[in-house]
């Protein structure tokens, strides 16, 4: 517009017709004339130049004024500073219904109040190239804490110390028996379990440019509490019902764990050496605590007590070398050695001194094992060809150990005589691998593989715990294993790609028994009671992705899968080679991801298994039952940015699994019969450019038959956070 009027104003100034003055010659007018429009133009100029400066200007301060614009990102953000260090803020909890411990374990969260700090990063720059960090997190009865500080100097080193701690929540509770609509829970707490588990490390490393790397690290690790365990205890249902496994066990755990390892590695040339050691000496104290025969007369309440310190050394090595330009060899050497002490009971406690229990037990165990490692890896990667990979690999692994131990039996309060036992083993294994990967076909990758195994090896055994007489066996054993994998990747259309593959495996055990002084056609006969047995699988998969649409993509999967084992028995046993089991699978998955619009998606995904182990002893007996894993799940996910401050997420989870097989009259149904709905609710504002504000909320419902209901539960979510950024 500036431009224009400048024009405009120009033309107007030399239209203007000068003013007729008297007296004055011809030449004088002439001269006047050509003064009048050297200053006519003269003024123009002037005129043009200040109007110009002024719109310069004036465009100048129309782009400072208008702001630069920012991506959907950076106005989520509050800008273009995304800030280095946040602490964000949470409370919440569950309100349930029904099974609060089944809830727990489903939702894997404790079902009461938690608050805390939920996330804690600090970054900061102490020195010129040298950097402090801290991240932690506190969130008070969820029992999950973490720290971690960081000091690194650039092309120095740094010291690096790490705190963590997080509960994993079980439900103890036993089985349920249809007939007479009995449930065995843990009594009192709902069966409501958890184990914590942490570790603390300290670590510092030296990065020096041309030295080696070299690292230390301590770590201290532990796991302390309770889970349910599967040994359930055997009741009598209605005090006059069959007997049955069903009265829940727990299992008391108390682990601890010191590791320290140090690592260095250098380069030299077109090689990469690497060596490393590792001592981890640790203690376990566990107790595995079953209730038989709950509220009869003849109740038993026994506890397992297993412990265990053991000591671990490693050394390992390794090298990487680039012979040519196309060839690399590698190598691995690892040595390991442990020695453990053990040390054990099984008693019989709180019972009624009058009616001691019967049943056989053992004290005061005690023994030892010591077992060495070795392995070797040996690599070549050979490309013959620009389009083609070749890597033959071989691998050795070997291990001796030898064992002792010896407790005095008891049965009940009595004390029935001591007893010791010995073994001793080693086996050889050697691996050969082949991989081959081509790229040459327009829009394809091939690939191939083959792995082969060859081992030998023996185990003696002498003695026993409940042995009505000392074992003595001696049996070798020898191991053929083959697996070929064949696969390919093609792209047909840019919008279009196909993988599809499969492999095929056996895994062939045979076993000589040259000493066996127990009867192979007796009750106590296992391990020697076969000679041969064979894990076949045959496995091929495909997937389809398709992106019709560019804001579409559709991912579509299709596994099928068949094993069978084989086995052959003692000849004595007057039984032949028969095909002990098969497992059949089908695994289909579709997902697909919608982004109509910038500021909205759509993510969902549908997956159903199908698998089936069958047995021949399913025919003979119902109280062996095929084994069922079918099951369904189902799930949705949808975001929406309601505006430049506000996100908005939705979420639908379903589960469905119906294996289960009421067959209590004979046996314990194992089935699991369960169906699982969530729903949550997500909204994130930003309240300003450093503050943040989550609300979430939650609903579950659960459905389980195989506990006859007793396990249901309804959980509402409730959550808040609220994030600074700085």
């Amino acid at each position: 517009m500036a431009r224009a009027s400048i024009l405009r104003f120009g033309s107007s100034l030399e239209t203007c017709q000068p003013m007729k003055i008297k007296s004055r010659s011809n030449q004088q007018r002439h001269l006047h004339r050509r003064a009048s429009l050297l200053g006519r133009y003269v003024i123009g100029a002037i005129l043009a130049a200040a109007f110009t400066s002024a719109g310069a200007e004036s465009d100048d301060a129309a782009k400072e004024e208008k702001p630069k614009e920012l991506t959907p990102g950076e106005l989520f953000e509050g800008g273009t500073n995304t800030y280095n260090n946040w602490v964000e803020f949470s409370a919440g909890g569950f309100l349930t219904k029904g099974s609060r411990s089944s809830a727990e374990q489903n939702q894997r969260m404790s079902g009461s109040a938690f608050g805390g700090i939920e996330d804690l990063h600090l970054q900061e720059e102490v020195k010129k190239g040298t950097t402090f960090s801290l991240d932690g997190r506190a969130l008070f009865d969820e029992h999950d804490y973490k720290l971690g500080l960081e000091l690194r100097r650039e092309k120095l080193g740094y010291v690096r110390f790490n705190y963590q701690e997080f509960r994993t929540w079980y439900d103890g509770a036993g089985g349920f028996y249809r007939p007479g609509s009995s449930w065995y829970p843990l009594p009192g707490n709902d069966g409501a379990l958890g184990v914590d588990r942490g570790e603390f490390s300290f670590e510092a490393g030296l990065t020096l440019e041309k030295a080696p790397q070299v690292t230390f690290k301590y770590t201290h690790r532990f796991r302390d509490g309770d889970k349910g365990s599967t040994s359930w205890g055997q009741v009598r249902p209605g005090l006059v019902g069959p007997v049955r496994g069903l009265y829940p066990a727990v299992y008391d755990l108390d682990e601890t764990a010191d590791i320290f390892e140090l690592n260095a590695t250098h380069h030299i040339k077109a090689t990469d050496f690497g060596l490393g050691v590792r001592f981890e000496t640790g203690e376990l104290n566990n107790t595995r605590r079953t209730t038989e025969f709950f509220g009869e007369p003849q109740q038993r309440n026994i506890a397992d007590r297993e412990g265990t310190s053991y000591n671990l050394l490693s050394v390992h090595t390794f090298s990487e070398t680039w012979i040519k330009k196309n060839l690399l060899f590698s190598t691995g050497l690892l040595f390991a050695n442990m020695n453990s002490d053990f040390s054990g009971s099984r008693s019989y406690e709180d019972f009624d001194p009058l009616t001691p229990p019967s049943g056989v037990g053992y004290r005061d165990l005690s023994g030892g094992a010591e077992m060495n490692e070795y392995v070797l890896n040996l690599n070549l990667m050979y490309l013959p060809w620009k389009n083609l990979t070749v890597v033959p690999s071989l691998r050795v692994h070997k291990e001796d150990w030898n064992a002792n131990s010896g407790a005095f039996r008891t049965a009940g309060v009595t004390t029935t005589g001591f007893s010791d036992s010995t073994t001793d083993g080693d086996v050889l294994d050697v691996t050969e691998r082949l991989d081959l990967n081509y790229t040459g076909l327009t829009n394809w990758v091939l690939f191939a593989r083959g792995e082969w195994l060859q081992g030998d090896g023996n185990l003696t055994e002498n003695g026993g715990i409940e042995q009505i007489a000392p074992v003595a066996r001696k049996s070798e054993d020898s191991r053929n294993f083959q697996k070929y994998s064949v696969g390919a990747r093609w792209y047909p259309a840019r919008t279009v790609t196909l993988d599809f593959g499969g492999y095929y495996k056996i895994n062939a055990y045979d076993y000589d028994h040259l000493t066996d002084n127990t009867p192979n056609n007796s009750a106590n006969a296992y391990p020697a009671f076969l000679v041969m047995q064979d894990f076949e699988t045959y496995d091929g998969n495909v997937r389809l992705t398709l992106r019709p649409l560019r804001t579409v993509t559709l991912v579509t999967r299709y596994e099928y899968q068949v094993s069978t084992i084989r086995t052959q028995p003692d000849a004595i046993s007057t039984l032949g080679e028969v095909e002990s089991s098969e497992m059949t699978s089908h695994i289909v998955g579709q997902n697909i991801s919608w982004t109509p619009w910038t500021r909205l998606y759509f993510q969902a995904g549908i997956n159903y298994v199908f698998s089936e182990t069958k047995t021949p002893a399913a025919d003979i007996t119902q109280a062996l039952l095929d084994a069922q894993n079918n099951y369904w799940t189902a799930n949705l996910n949808a975001g929406l940015v309601l505006d430049e401050k506000t996100d908005l997420n939705l979420g639908y989870f379903y589960y469905r699994a119906d294996n289960y097989r009421d067959n209590s009259a004979v046996s314990v149904p194992y089935g699991v019969g369960a169906e699982e709905h969530g729903i949550t609710a997500m909204v994130t504002r930003r309240l300003t450019k450093n503050l943040r504000l989550n609300l979430k909320y939650g609903y579950y419902h659960y459905e389980d038959e195989t506990s006859g209901g007793n396990s249901n539960n309804e959980a509402h979510l409730l959550y808040s956070s609220l994030q600074y950024r700085f």
